[in-house]
């Protein structure tokens, strides 16, 4: 007769073949999920992977294992399979659970290996109760049959391991139903139905629309939301593929304080959040500290102590124009928030109150950078430049200098300007200097003047001054704007290439006596007298500030922000979760957990013995078999054997 196609299906659902696939599919989807860090934004895996492979990942949806379609599908399947696993053997294991075997006959106990055959001259009621005794002391349970041919003992223990069968498997069916629960299933049905979106534009809450928001029937997610200290929000984001959505939460959390401790290298120590959870539905508002490890729970819902960052500071800063002639102004910008500077954008992103960086020097373990703060500069064609500042000066070669970097893409290093501090580790000499090369009308007087004192005692034309004149200018805005570069580059576009080097010594020469002319005039507005030699400190300050100006081009930027003052806000960031399926997930692992522990200790052991009267005595027949550790159950044996022999003879 031929099986039928249900008994082929259930007999390949159940097979041993596939369930060890699946779980070898499971272990390298986890060993992926491992490997490469989940739940990040796109953007970080192009940087890491390049495009290729993150286009590669991305289809096979390897950003997000755990929730991936074909993992869930895996999961299922699996569920399936144990399922079906549990339903064909689970009758065959409780009836063998429930038979001693008392049918065995002395033939079959004969071929087991482990088997004893001897004699006892004591009555067989005396026999039968030392037997009863033994087996109940090495705790075996038993039933007795007698019949014509004699009595039968027919003993065993260790049913925990055929339980252990059980448990093991329904562990993994809880395990990944636990599983589908957390792999949110709704959200990616939805997303299939065209019900859910993901929102990709940088965007307030409030307009988010509908389409990408998720009510609080939301079963399992997990979420992260930054609040400032003394804000509250009742909202959390979920970062989904290249965009997020927003989750509605059925309560309101509220920051009333956030604390952090740092360890000497400035790494932080710990932190932890005092939280208000304001919901209508209680008489009183729940206070709450969480910590790292230490989350609160309520309503079904965990919110961890995830991160912490700015909240929002407010800066001062000053802003100092490094393209056209133009004073320095003041502006009250705030972290995170967009402020127009002309016509680029400022984006500030981020504030940190202190940097504490290894010192360089090796004086000190480390060495506090002070304040910075890292903001983008957006051009009305949707370009920005990336900016990093400190508010101090940094010491360099027993010389102060403020410290600004720049890159032009996010995958690339900081590129940073050094520009010298005065003498009152200010900016402002630096910036008067660089202003007075950006003025037209004050660079050329001073260009003039120049000239007409290079030209003492020469009788030249006023033309030919004029000339000269015009010619550092020309040097000086090369120099501005892409330094001792553009200059070289002038040379080589209009000098014979057998005169590049000489007169690129007579461009240099007659380019720093301007700059060193633009600098006097700068220290004479400060009030310095010229008439005295100058101090070792104002000659090297020129050669910094001379370096500096001819790496701004570099820099990229139309302005130069400095901050002057802040209120730093800070901020808490909480991870909030729900997941009903940890609740299958944990008693599951425990199941799983004491299957294991049933099958592997609790082997199945089983003892026969058969009593046959003779002419000379009784005849005792000792069986026994074992699945699992053989050696253990070889002396328990031998010892069971002994004692019988022992017992079984009178003095």
């Amino acid at each position: 007769m031929q099986p039928s196609t249900l008994s082929i299906l259930l007999r390949f659902l159940g097979s041993m073949n596939l369930a060890i696939t699946l779980l070898v599919a499971i272990a390298v989807a986890a060993v992926i999920g491992t490997v490469v860090q989940q739940n990040q934004p796109y953007p970080d895996y192009v940087l890491k992977f390049g495009p290729f492979w993150f286009e590669v990942f991305k289809g096979l949806d390897l950003f997000n294992v755990y929730s991936s379609s074909w993992f869930l599908c895996i999961l299922g399947f699996l569920v399936l399979s144990t399922s079906v696993c549990v339903y064909r053997n689970l009758p065959g294991i409780l009836r063998d659970v429930n038979d001693y075997r008392e049918h065995s006959q002395r033939n079959a106990l004969l071929r087991l290996p482990h088997h004893h055959d001897f004699e006892s001259n004591l009555d067989q009621q005396h026999i039968l109760t030392m037997i009863a005794a033994i087996l109940k002391n090495h705790g075996y349970r038993f039933r007795q049959k007698a019949d014509q041919n004699g009595v039968l003992f027919a003993a065993k223990k260790g049913n925990g391991s055929r339980l252990g069968y059980i448990f093991s498997h329904v562990a993994i069916i809880v395990i990944c139903i636990g599983g589908l629960m957390d792999g949110n299933l709704p959200l990616k049905i939805g997303e299939m139905r065209g019900n859910i979106a993901v929102e990709t534009r940088r965007i307030p809450a409030s307009d988010i629309p509908a389409i990408s928001t998720l009510s609080t029937d939301n079963a399992s997610f997990r979420a992260n939301i930054d609040i400032a200290e003394g804000s509250a929000a009742d909202l959390a984001f979920i970062d989904y593929k290249d965009g997020y959505l927003l989750q509605k939460l059925p309560f309101t959390i509220q920051v009333n304080d956030f604390r952090i401790e740092h360890y000497p290298s400035g790494q932080p120590k710990s932190f932890e959040s005092d939280l208000t959870i304001l919901d209508a539905e209680l008489p009183q508002p729940v206070q709450h500290t969480i910590s790292v490890n230490h989350p609160l729970t309520y309503k079904g819902y965990t919110i961890y102590q995830n991160s912490f960052g700015d909240g929002g500071s407010k800066l001062a800063l000053k802003v100092w124009p490094l393209s056209g002639s133009h004073t320095p102004a003041a502006l009250q910008a705030t972290v995170k928030q967009f402020t127009q500077i002309g016509d680029q954008q400022l984006e500030i992103s981020d504030f940190r109150p202190f940097n504490v960086n290894p010192d360089p020097s090796g004086a000190k373990q480390f060495v506090n950078l002070g304040p910075s703060f890292q903001y983008k500069l957006r051009r009305p064609e949707g370009t920005a430049n990336e900016y990093l500042t400190y508010m101090q000066p940094i010491l360099q070669e027993g010389r102060w200098f403020y410290l600004s970097g720049m890159r032009s893409k996010v995958s690339e290093p900081f590129i940073y300007w050094f520009m010298p501090a005065d003498q009152e580790k200010r900016l402002d000499r630096f910036m008067a200097l660089y202003q007075t090369l950006l003025n037209p009308q004050a660079l050329a007087a001073i260009a003039q003047q120049t000239a007409d004192s290079s030209d003492s005692g020469r009788q030249s034309q006023p033309k030919d001054r004029e000339a000269v004149a015009q010619f550092m200018l020309k040097l000086a805005n090369q120099f501005v704007t892409g330094g001792y570069d553009a200059i070289t580059a002038g040379i080589e576009q209009t000098v014979a290439a057998d005169k590049h080097q000489e007169a690129g010594q007579v461009y240099v020469a007659v380019l720093q006596r301007l700059l060193k002319n633009v600098y006097l005039q700068v220290l004479q507005d400060e009030g310095i007298d010229l008439n005295q030699p100058l101090a070792e400190f104002d000659s090297q300050f020129m050669l910094d500030a001379i370096a500096a100006i001819n790496l701004a081009h570099v820099y990229d930027a139309v302005v130069f922000l400095e901050m002057q003052s802040f209120q730093h806000i800070e901020a808490t960031g909480l991870q909030i979760t729900r997941s009903p399926g940890k609740w299958l997930v944990f008693p599951g692992c425990l199941l799983l957990v004491l299957g294991v522990f049933c099958m592997f200790y609790l082997p199945q052991r089983r003892l026969w013995l058969l009593l046959e009267s003779r002419e000379t005595g009784t005849s005792i027949l000792l069986a026994g078999s074992a699945q699992r550790n053989r050696y253990d159950f070889d002396k328990e044996f031998a010892l069971i054997k002994q004692q019988l022999t022992q017992h079984s003879t009178s003095a």
